[in-house]
């Protein structure tokens, strides 16, 4: 079966949850560069989702006068 595409907010739940195995020190140093390196990904995903749903919205709201 494949993979459900990433969404904002699997990709929101996946870095805190990264987020919290660094703060409880649950990720080792092995592991380390891998999770900062998928953390980085997510980020850059998230930042993306957010500035399209931005644009989006914006576009709507002109398009209904309302800006």
């Amino acid at each position: 079966m494949a993979d459900k595409p990433l969404t904002y907010d699997k990709a929101y739940a996946e870095l805190e949850q990264i987020m919290n195995d660094l703060q409880a020190d649950k990720i080792g140093v092995d592991e380390l560069t891998v999770k900062v390196k998928r953390a980085v990904e997510l980020i850059t995903f998230c930042s993306q989702m957010l500035r399209s749903t931005e644009d989006e919205v914006g576009k709507l709201v002109k398009k209904l006068g309302l800006a």
